[in-house]
């Protein structure tokens, strides 16, 4: 390992027991590789919303400022009192940030496997890649196809994964079609081209006409706006029209959930012949894997009796399925610059991750703001 890279920039949330966020730089040592191990110089890892889930905690962002210095900045914000609880398990624990990236093998251990990789371009996942510098076993590196860059793969586990577990839920429970909120982000444009791929019914809602352009500019059929005066209607037609009877809702909070239920329950009642006031007896489940609103969950319970609402989470979901897991890599490689390609706002270095202009852009989680760190930029 060459001398400058023996230590490198590492990015660090922690929250106190007094109850601040702080966000730093720390300098930290590079581990040396184990036998099967490497180490890769990341280039490219994506702000995730699952990202700043850990990043932020639930500070209160508006409160946020910056002191320490123009090469080590430090962020701070208050954490809400109410929401102190649910910090219980992090508490006064500087953690690194980051699930996924991309970058250049530069040294490696000594078996064949960590060997064959010097010099490849790789995307790994496993945490921490808010770093300059990161040592990991050489089976968790995804060597990217010649000529990909590290930008490219940087977003090839999280959204991809997460659109493909989506596909493969739906098949592995029965139903037939899909619908799917805040759509209209990454991920909800990689769900659109797959299920456009392999002709699946996708519902899309989104929360504005943008939104729902951007989706039907790149052939989604059914897009329903929450904010709109019909919206039960829309989303109840378009139900009724796929048969859609499975959800993956990004929101988390509020109504929306319940809507989805109720109107899936009114475009399978459309047809009923007999009477329930038990409701249909179709199957419908909608699966919470978000938290842009961080609300309760309110539910009407105007959709009958037969329905489920639950948590879906990606990890959980790939060791459910085992080696199964490894066809879904191989399709997001095969098709990493057409259907699984991301995009991105702007490109920052890991000091300018921490300005405070930056932090209010990207911590928004707003449609089309997508920010990609090169903690080696510069």
């Amino acid at each position: 390992m060459s001398a400058d890279a023996n230590s490198g920039l590492q990015l660090r949330s922690l929250i106190k027991k007094s109850g601040e966020l702080e966000i730093s730089l720390l300098n930290v040592p590079t581990k040396e590789p184990s036998a099967d191990e490497v180490v890769v110089r990341i280039e490219a890892t994506p702000i995730n919303p699952s990202d700043l889930g850990l990043l932020t905690g639930a500070a209160d962002m508006t409160t946020a400022k910056v002191s320490g210095t123009r090469d080590a900045p430090v962020i701070t914000a208050k954490v809400p009192e109410g929401a102190m609880r649910a910090m219980a398990g992090r508490l006064d624990e500087s953690m690194p940030v980051g699930n996924e990236g991309a970058g250049v093998v530069i040294s490696t251990g000594s078996s064949p496997a960590a060997k064959a990789l010097m010099g490849k371009t790789v995307a790994i996942i496993g945490g921490a890649m808010y770093a300059q510098y990161r040592t990991i076993a050489a089976g968790d590196c995804l060597v990217l196809p010649e000529g990909t860059t590290p930008a490219e793969g940087a977003s090839c586990f999280v959204n991809p994964l997460t659109s493909l577990g989506m596909v493969e839920t739906m098949r592995r429970e029965g139903h037939k079609a899909l619908v799917h909120t805040a759509a209209a982000s990454n991920l909800g444009q990689m769900l659109n081209k797959i299920c456009l791929k392999d002709g699946i019914g996708l519902v899309n809602i989104v929360r504005n006409s943008q939104q729902a352009e951007i989706l039907r500019k790149i052939g989604a059929k059914y897009v329903v706006d929450s904010t709109s005066k019909s919206f039960m209607d829309d989303l109840t037609g378009a139900l009724a029209e796929t048969g859609a009877t499975l959800a993956f809702d990004a929101i988390g909070g509020g109504k929306l959930a319940g809507q989805i239920l109720t109107c899936m329950e009114r475009a399978i009642s459309r047809n009923a012949k007999v009477y329930s006031r038990y409701g249909s007896n179709v199957y419908k489940q909608v699966y919470i894997y978000g938290g842009l609103d961080m609300g309760p969950t309110e539910l009407n319970r105007a959709f009958g009796m037969t329905w489920g609402l639950g948590g879906w989470l990606l990890f959980q979901f790939l060791q459910k399925i085992g080696p199964d897991a490894m066809k879904l890599r191989e399709r997001v490689v095969a098709e990493l610059k057409t259907t699984f390609a991301s995009h991105y706002t702007k490109v920052v270095s890991l000091k300018e991750a921490l300005q405070l202009s930056e932090i209010a852009v990207y911590a928004k989680r707003a449609t089309g703001e997508k920010y990609l760190i090169n903690p080696n930029k510069g």
